[in-house]
């Protein structure tokens, strides 16, 4: 029964919000509404500047405003503040922060259907496609960003020691650096980001080690929304994830229009970087179980173990409802979100 209601939204409730948000179009008052990135502007993000671009929030009676993010963990302290409406935020860092605060913030829409956490290596420091490999070795990582703070739960998947190597903390901004360098032997990364490195390095020179592969099947970051906003105004969240995934859809069936998008907000990105950033990237939002419940959704049984790992790995003191983490009732219909074969 838990699961039905999770699965399934009333049909007065979906009904109503699957119509256009219609009270700003018929005033001319477009809602103004704040979007934080997890990061910087890339390829990554690039749906969000696509539907901004083609004025597909304008066309759902939205004015957003995008900006930069300061990482994953970042987004959910600035919408909890009230600064931001909604966000990219990390799912995992999602649940520990509600396990130890009051619920102000949930998940509205799943981007990252597999978290793209990654460490990077160097073959010539002996770090192979084996995480037994990483023994010893220097990884670098920001003090606080997701992949960073899901280890634990690989080291546990692996029933292998937290401490399996040596953190070196630098910033997001050098990380990059210090790998071509050598100061390190690998670096945390999101798979795409790893571009910039995969530009400076040859790829073939590199160990891509995918938390996915150590059977760690975690939810990344998901478009995140203040309860403030969905109890108050769900017609507003409904319109921006309207909006959005129409861009994912059309990202997915054609990069090249999103590519451009994000450049007119980024003119110095580079074309073929950003491309092939997103070419990773897809394969991480359109991950393989999205062909059964489309773009944006999750399967309860999977968030509920990713909910049980966070809370076991880093000992929290309450669990996390699943329906309190992820709010699937303002999701556009599943025929909106189906993935093309």
């Amino acid at each position: 029964m838990l699961r039905r209601h999770f699965l399934v939204s009333s049909t007065a409730a979906a009904a109503s919000l699957a119509m256009p948000f219609v009270h700003a179009q018929s005033t001319g008052k477009l809602t103004p509404l704040k979007f934080t990135l997890d990061f910087r502007i890339t390829g990554q993000t690039s749906p969000f500047f696509l539907a901004q671009h083609k004025g597909y929030y304008r066309d759902e009676g939205l004015d957003v405003s995008i900006d930069v993010g300061a990482g994953s963990v970042a987004s959910i302290t600035r919408i909890a503040s009230g600064v931001y409406q909604m966000g990219l935020g990390d799912i995992s860092s999602l649940i520990e922060f509600q396990a130890a605060n009051p619920p102000v913030v949930q998940a509205v829409y799943q981007y990252y259907n597999r978290a793209p956490f990654a460490i990077i290596g160097r073959k010539d420091r002996g770090i192979t496609s084996d995480f037994s490999s990483l023994k010893g070795k220097k990884i670098a990582a920001a003090a606080v960003e997701s992949t960073r703070r899901a280890w634990p739960m690989v080291a546990n998947k692996l029933r292998q020691g937290p401490d399996l190597f040596e953190w070196v903390t630098t910033d997001f901004s050098a990380r990059d650096n210090v790998m071509v360098r050598g100061d390190v032997d690998g670096a945390t990364y999101f798979h795409d980001s790893a571009v910039s490195l995969f530009a400076r390095m040859n790829p073939q020179e590199l160990s891509v080690l995918r938390y996915t592969d150590a059977g760690v099947n975690l939810y990344g970051n998901a478009i995140l929304a203040s309860n403030a906003l969905i109890t108050q105004q769900p017609q507003v969240v409904a319109a921006f994830l309207r909006a959005t995934n129409r861009a994912i859809v059309e990202t997915l069936a054609d990069p090249l229009p999103a590519m451009a998008a994000t450049k007119v907000r980024e003119p110095i990105l580079n074309d073929k970087m950003e491309l092939d950033r997103w070419k990773l990237t897809a394969e991480y939002v359109a991950a393989k179980d999205t062909r059964s419940h489309g773009l944006g959704d999750v399967l309860k049984y999977t968030l509920e173990q990713q909910v049980d790992q966070v809370v076991d790995v880093f000992g929290l003191k309450t669990r996390p409802s699943v329906e309190g983490v992820f709010h699937r009732g303002m999701l556009p219909v599943a025929a909106e979100r189906k993935v093309q074969a």
